[in-house]
């Protein structure tokens, strides 16, 4: 079953995504309990191209958002990995972990679990010097898991693709050096 994945943690599977996940990743990123923190939920077609995005990434860097599964069954809970970001902050451009888990995941450690695997993978196979991590100002539950995985908030900063969502614009960005 493992070879389908990329790498696991020991209950996460990590795997590129492919268009068959499309009903599942619209049905999370369409739940507004799951998109607090962002302006809105997305559509499906709003969803297709982030999918074919996350796809081009793999293809560009060899590595992304990653599609995560639970290994035990299968189940895609949402994204848990890496993307490049170049948007103008004075910390940029950096390779960014992230996550975004649907709301019946939360609560199990899944994206601590997931994030160290990633960060791992991010020093000890891409031999990345440091990653980054950002999120809403509000998005406490972000920051506890950046915290937890040794990441160290370095500051606030305005983030520029969220200009006209002033609610959203105040974030804060953690980082951490590969000292392995």
């Amino acid at each position: 079953m493992t070879n389908k994945y990329l790498f696991t943690s020991d209950r996460l599977g990590f795997r590129n995504w492919a268009m068959d996940d499309l009903d599942e990743f619209a049905q999370l990123n369409a739940d507004p309990a799951v998109m607090e923190h962002f302006p809105a939920p997305l559509t499906r077609e709003e969803t297709a191209a982030f999918i074919d995005r996350l796809i081009a990434h793999f293809e560009e860097h060899g590595y992304t958002y990653f599609a995560t599964e639970i290994i035990e069954s299968g189940e895609l809970i949402g994204f848990i990995g890496l993307a490049y970001q170049t948007y103008d902050v004075p910390f940029l451009p950096a390779t960014d972990i992230g996550w975004r888990l649907k709301k019946s995941a939360w609560g199990n450690g899944y994206a601590t679990e997931g994030a160290r695997r990633c960060l791992k993978f991010a020093f000890e196979e891409l031999k990345l010097e440091r990653v980054v991590s950002t999120c809403t100002i509000s998005n406490k539950n972000s920051e506890k898991v950046m915290k937890k995985i040794g990441m160290k908030r370095m500051g606030e900063f305005n983030h520029p693709r969220l200009e006209a969502f002033p609610e959203y614009e105040k974030c804060v960005w953690y980082e951490v050096t590969n000292e392995r």
